[in-house]
């Protein structure tokens, strides 16, 4: 009697864990479903009846009206998204091995400065480097907003805070004595860096790798204050076209960006291994 009453005990509990898991899921998966669905209606003679779930006619028509600026911006994104992350591993590997390694004066201040960009505002992080541009261009003559090197500066503020913490993760955890062993069997520190200590910590480099990605590519508080005209990200350009002229195009430009992060997820499942970057990312975080 007892195994049947446990027995039906652990149904019971299956169900409503499968059932809490699937409306999850619908409630996660259900507004993409529909951006993808809307994307796939066909031209009609009114332009809002175009936005219908589920299409009533499949077509492809409004693939060909996205505007070229917003490939034009899909494209900055991607490359300035690829420019922070790398930047901001540069940044961020050397700072969480010296936040974990070191013991400077002051180093819980300077691990709280490394958490900052997490803790300001980004419109007020857009207006900051708006000022500091100005100020430098008054100085120069030449102005940083609306370049690469003016985004790419301001996502790399905002994007290597992620780096930082996804190491100093793993790097909290290392054991040293790998590194001492090394040393031991003549490898320089250089070389037991290199062969021991890096390969250890890449998955959280990896890991912040994609956050910093992410981070930059979803971008719209910073980067709207440093864009200008002819020169904007792709959330940018989404947000004015959202305020401007809202058509069934901005459906189909937004289904092809689901695809790519879906795809580049992939390869990153398939290169790294998600569930190292998911263990890395649960326990990320600086000093």
């Amino acid at each position: 009697m007892k195994f049947v009453t446990y027995r039906l005990q652990k149904l019971i509990g299956r169900f409503f864990f499968g059932l809490y898991c699937s409306i999850s899921y619908i409630f996660l998966l259900s507004p993409i479903v529909v951006v993808i669905g809307t994307s796939l209606n066909g031209p009609t003679e009114n332009v809002e009846a175009s936005f219908k779930f589920p299409p009533e006619s499949l077509s492809l028509y409004w693939y060909t009206q996205i505007p070229e600026g917003q490939i034009d911006a899909l494209l900055l994104s991607f490359v300035l998204a690829i420019v922070a992350s790398l930047c901001a591993c540069l940044l961020g590997v050397p700072a969480a091995l010296g936040l974990v390694r070191s013991n400077v004066p002051g180093k819980a201040l300077i691990s709280a400065i490394f958490r900052a960009p997490l803790q300001i505002p980004a419109i007020v992080t857009g207006i900051a480097f708006l000022q500091l541009f100005y100020w430098i261009g008054d100085l120069t003559g030449f102005y940083w907003q609306g370049s690469l090197i003016g985004l790419a500066l301001g996502h790399i503020f905002i994007a290597t805070p992620y780096v930082v913490g996804t190491v100093t993760a793993i790097l909290q955890r290392f054991d040293t004595r790998l590194e001492e062993a090394a040393v031991i069997h003549g490898a320089s520190p250089r070389r037991a860096f290199f062969r021991v200590t890096l390969p250890v910590i890449m998955p959280g480099v990896y890991a912040g790798a994609l956050y910093a990605f992410m981070v930059s590519f979803s971008d719209v508080p910073v980067a709207i204050f440093l864009s200008a005209p002819g020169f904007v990200t792709y959330p940018v350009e989404i947000f004015f076209a959202l305020e401007n002229d809202f058509e069934p195009s901005l459906m189909a430009s937004a289904t092809l960006v689901i695809i790519i992060c879906l795809l580049l997820l992939l390869l990153v499942q398939k290169v790294i291994g998600l569930d190292a970057l998911l263990k890395v990312g649960g326990s990320r975080g600086v000093g």
